[in-house]
């Protein structure tokens, strides 16, 4: 990928010629990019964009490296909201920590009634996800908003989704260095118990889900048990089976699609 994507040659040159000799200045950038990788930094950082869920989406420092088990978060998004209300419905979605903006565009992009609004602390990732949105030709559906978790935003919202920080903060510096150099700290650090984030979007569920809505968020492995009974504790849920899990392709625990219990009307 370094050598056909870093240094823009096309695979077919590979194949047809594989004693191709790389002149000096392509020699300079290959070393530099396999120094940038041999001190860990993911390739798709050092290309400048990550492939999700069938598009490019622009990656940079200051936003999360979209990984394919979040693209289960958009797959079990779009078959909820199609078995509640219809594929064609124009359902209104929050998506909260937006980062890249993967999850709102890649709504959007599958779903050309739909309208979204994005939320993040970060105005440089803001201005990412305004790029990706503006590439991908769904920038005149989604609003991003600067804000903590959905602060000054008014209901009601058919869906809320979000990746939100979740791992808990003592283990953080025992993460790959892949992700613990390179994805931003305030994408990764979910508090003490990995818990806080799901208690912050479970409140704005409560406030700003409609009626029938639903709240679908990627979860760390081990924890379907405990967001399932912050969710109840909060009154979120009705019942506890009513909390549905997915599983990411390597079969563990990866989403969590709790049906929000009254909604705002």
């Amino acid at each position: 990928m370094l050598l056909l994507d870093g240094l823009q040659l096309p695979h077919s040159v590979i194949v047809a010629d594989p004693n191709l000799a790389l002149n000096p200045e392509e020699i300079t950038q290959l070393e530099a990019m396999l120094e940038r990788r041999l001190k860990h930094e993911p390739v798709s950082r050092i290309l400048g964009w990550r492939e999700f869920y069938g598009r490019r989406f622009q990656i940079n420092q200051h936003v999360l490296d979209p990984r394919p088990d979040t693209e289960v978060l958009v797959e079990t998004a779009l078959k909820k909201m199609d078995a509640r209300f219809g594929a064609d419905y124009p359902c209104r979605f929050l998506d909260v920590g937006t980062g890249s903006g993967c999850i709102a565009v890649s709504l959007l992009a599958e779903r050309p009634a739909w309208r979204g609004i994005a939320t993040d602390l970060s105005a440089q990732a803001l201005a990412v996800a305004r790029h990706n949105a503006e590439t991908h030709k769904v920038i005149e559906r989604l609003e991003l908003v600067e804000t903590n978790w959905a602060d000054g935003l008014a209901g009601p919202f058919d869906l809320i989704v979000s990746n939100p920080p979740y791992i808990p903060a003592a283990e953080i510096d025992d993460l790959m260095p892949e992700v613990r150099d390179y994805d931003p700290r305030l994408a990764l650090a979910g508090g003490a118990d990995g818990l806080q984030a799901y208690r912050e979007l479970i409140a704005v569920a409560r406030e700003l889900a409609s009626d029938g809505g639903m709240l679908i968020v990627e979860i760390g492995t081990s924890q379907t048990r405990a967001v399932r009974a912050a969710a109840l504790d909060a009154a979120l849920l009705a019942a506890p089976e009513e909390c549905e899990e997915t599983t990411d392709l390597a079969g563990h625990p990866r989403v969590l699609a709790l049906p929000v219990a009254g909604g705002t009307a």
